[in-house]
């Protein structure tokens, strides 16, 4: 391999790693309109596993809007990527599939209380990418929620 494919393939995983991080952000901060800009026209993301839908990335963002309105604070954590090139069917060399963790802390909204209970889910994404005009994007995101924690129960104060 010369070094300029091996520069061109460090400069896709970075590409591809910015894409997912651009992804966790915009989940995590509620961006819905940048997380649409991260998929392309016919992007399509999967959040059945999760107690979510499955549908094109503006119907899901819709979902993602209203499911997440109640908490005050979350973050989206997605670690461990794994990034595989040149996957897809019929691929022209401009595919990628990542395999990533991901941790979902969030605090509730309670009315202004000082400490609201904690919500934490965690599992693994599957996501599909294409290299567009535009850059790489999302062809489809895929959650495998694994666990959950729902908020604990009152504990009361001696």
């Amino acid at each position: 391999m010369t070094q300029r494919a091996e520069l061109a393939i460090v400069m896709d995983r970075l590409a591809v790693d910015d894409l997912v991080t651009e992804y966790a952000v915009a989940v995590g901060d509620g961006d819905w309109t940048a997380y649409e800009g991260l998929f392309t026209a016919d992007g399509r993301a999967d959040y059945r596993a999760a107690g979510g839908i499955e549908g094109d990335a503006g119907q899901v963002a819709g979902w993602l809007a209203e499911s997440t309105a109640p908490f005050a604070v979350r973050q989206h954590l997605i670690v461990n990527r794994r990034v595989r090139f040149g996957l897809l069917d019929h691929d022209t060399g401009d595919t990628a599939r990542v395999r990533a963790d991901y941790l979902t802390p969030t605090r509730l909204t309670d009315a202004g209380a000082p400490a609201a209970p904690d919500l934490m889910c965690g599992g693994r994404y599957d996501f599909a990418l294409l290299r567009t005009p535009q850059g790489w994007r999302l062809r489809e995101a895929v959650a495998h929620e694994k666990w959950r924690r729902p908020p604990a129960a009152e504990v009361p104060v001696p």
